[in-house]
């Protein structure tokens, strides 16, 4: 009997003994967190533009005014020459201000019916306004164009500084040896201009089938070249 308990006794103690020297497991890495990726904030500043992508400059403009006859016919020649940003029609050169329509055709008031040719000079030069002035209008008839008569139809350039009153008259003397009768346009310091009722303006294209442009303005972009613009 007690040979059994003394063998019962050697186990234990050697099993006892085998798990205090067993080697403890290692115990497992932590798992590695993936960096997050940072998001751009929603009041983010954008990105600064590259340094050679500068917004162009806006083009310096000048302006011209011409009274030639009714301007709806003067209106619809400069709105058709390349390089013309801008054409009003109005009135100029008289002694009342604002004129109505019925006050600047009564010839009371002094006005002549004119365009304000706003223009962009590195496209067309005030010297290529003032030739097509010459070739869009009869400038030998005091104050007649056609069937128009009377001191608002008269033919004048009104300059807005020294180098275009030295344009025109070098160019109105360049135009006289193309017609037989002397040219009577008035050349002048350029005053207010007023322009005309919102119906007088852009007329020829919003009236294409009315009887005054059919009879004439279309036939005189035609003789100029400009139906097709």
């Amino acid at each position: 009997m007690s040979k059994l308990l003394a063998a019962i006794a050697l186990m234990f103690f050697l099993a006892a003994c085998s798990a205090s020297t067993s080697a403890p497991e290692p115990a497992p890495k932590p798992r590695e967190e993936t960096a997050a990726v940072p998001q751009p904030k929603k009041d983010s500043a954008p990105l600064p533009a590259p340094a050679d992508a500068a917004a162009p400059d806006a083009s310096a403009t000048e302006v011209a005014t011409f009274a030639a006859g009714c301007y709806w016919c003067v209106e619809a020649v400069f709105q058709r020459v390349d390089g013309v940003v801008k054409v009003r029609s109005g009135f100029i050169g008289g002694n009342v201000a604002n004129p109505t329509y019925e006050q600047a055709c009564s010839g009371e008031t002094g006005h002549a019916e004119a365009v304000e040719v706003t223009f962009d000079p590195k496209r067309v030069t005030y010297d290529t306004l003032l030739d097509w002035f010459w070739r869009l209008h009869d400038p030998t008839t005091m104050n007649r164009q056609g069937a128009d008569a009377g001191t608002q139809y008269r033919s004048a350039i009104f300059w807005h500084s020294d180098a275009q009153r030295a344009a025109a008259e070098k160019s109105k003397a360049a135009a006289q040896p193309a017609f037989a009768q002397p040219i009577v346009t008035e050349i002048t310091k350029a005053g207010p201009f007023y322009a005309a009722d919102e119906y007088h303006q852009d007329y020829f294209n919003r009236n294409k089938s009315q009887g005054y442009c059919r009879a004439v303005i279309a036939p005189k972009l035609h003789k100029l070249g400009l139906d097709e613009k």
